[in-house]
């Protein structure tokens, strides 16, 4: 049993990250994985010999799916941290402090996909142009990434959903 911990008294968890903080870790998070995927995609290219970016469309948006789920499932499920995440010291755990286990990893990156894909899903069957539409969009996505700031714990709303919390490890 850790020195935090006692039989009676449940471990304190540090707070979650500042607003702030979860934006730059995701602009880093988004800079790192441009890498990732450009480098998927061209290794699936190079299997299939395509070259055209339509060509194989929905093999391809499910490849890059799966590259991100494993991407994040194994380091949240594997210390809970990214290397954005170590860089801005948070880290991804249960609602009771303990690392995610490889089934909760997957289920929180699931729910980061059910949480946004409704908005865009809408959007896409109203009868908009494309820059509305685009606008739209990126509303949804925008007071998404704003939901930790109504949030009494300041958790994502997938989070919320599943009972997990990204813990700010700054001293």
């Amino acid at each position: 049993m850790s020195p935090e911990t006692s039989p009676t008294q449940p471990a304190v968890l540090p707070r979650a990250p500042n607003w702030w903080r979860r934006a730059l870790c995701g602009l880093y998070e988004g800079v790192l994985l441009f890498g990732v995927l450009f480098i998927a995609d061209y290794f699936l290219d190079v299997l299939t010999q395509s070259r055209h970016a339509l060509k194989l469309r929905d093999l391809r948006m499910l490849w890059l799916f799966l590259v991100l789920g494993v991407y994040f499932v194994w380091f949240w499920s594997h210390g809970g941290q990214t290397l954005p995440m170590k860089t801005w010291r948070m880290r991804a755990v249960d609602g009771d402090g303990t690392a995610l286990s490889l089934a909760r990893a997957t289920l929180r990156y699931l729910a980061c996909w059910m949480v946004w894909l409704p908005g865009p899903a809408l959007i896409s069957l109203l009868p908009l142009s494309i820059g509305i539409a685009s606008l739209l969009d990126l509303l949804v996505l925008f007071m998404l990434t704003l939901w930790p700031l109504v949030d009494r714990s300041r958790a994502s709303l997938y989070d919320r959903i599943l009972g997990t919390r990204l813990v700010d490890l700054q001293t």
